[in-house]
């Protein structure tokens, strides 16, 4: 029985509107090139974006700081960040088959992967997709069971703009941030002590206060 050989591409991916919360859904195309049958395999697979291949504007550089430094310094800095890993099952082909991979996205913005994708105003996000898992075959004398090389990955490059509109379905004109709970109940007793109404006005309170104390 001749070695499996596997061949990954991803043929694009795109925002799922009927998703229960942000996703977005990778096409992969996975072929078998020595014959034999592939009876299922158990992928994972982790995404990874590659943020040295791609250009910024000026201001994209200004967002990015909090990442990557100074614009200078990003020969040093600007290294791959992790965008999410997931596992997916594979069902039985001869040849290649192709299916949709959804990818569920959070708009944490203390998740370095959001902060790159929220600072980001046009073009694309260069991503790499790395495989792993359980190959089965089945053959004449029974099943087979081998790993899913290592080195195999494969490339996608998704809009920027296909990420926004995503997130603006679910977080319109909005963001949304992750306190430390002592801070939140300080927070809490301020909106209260002052009778504020919303959170948001809590916050642009505060920032005021913060303004006529510090004008520079």
């Amino acid at each position: 029985m001749p070695t499996p050989e596997l061949v990954f591409d991803c043929l694009g991916a795109h925002s799922d509107p009927y998703a229960a919360g942000p996703t977005l859904t990778f096409r992969l195309r996975i072929a078998e090139t020595t014959g034999e049958r592939v009876h299922a395999i158990a992928l994972r697979v982790q995404l990874r974006i590659e943020p040295q291949n791609r250009r910024y504007s000026e201001h994209e550089a200004q967002q990015l700081a909090g990442l990557f430094g100074d614009r200078t310094r990003w020969g040093e800095t600007q290294r791959p960040l992790q965008f999410a890993e997931v596992a997916v099952m594979v069902p039985s082909f001869t040849g290649s088959v192709e299916l949709d991979m959804p990818v569920p996205c959070t708009y944490d913005l203390e998740i370095a992967a959001t902060g790159y994708f929220h600072a980001l105003d046009e073009g694309d996000i260069p991503l790499v997709l790395l495989f792993s898992g359980t190959l089965i075959t089945r053959g004449g004398n029974g099943f087979s069971v081998t790993r899913v090389p290592w080195h195999k990955e494969a490339t996608c490059r998704v809009p920027v703009s296909e990420w926004r509109a995503m997130m603006d379905r679910f977080f319109p004109n909005s963001g949304w941030l992750r306190l430390d709970v002592n801070t939140l109940e300080a927070l809490a007793r301020y909106k209260n002590a002052r009778a504020v109404p919303t959170w948001e006005r809590t916050i642009e309170t505060l920032l005021a206060e913060v303004s006529e104390h510090d004008p520079g």
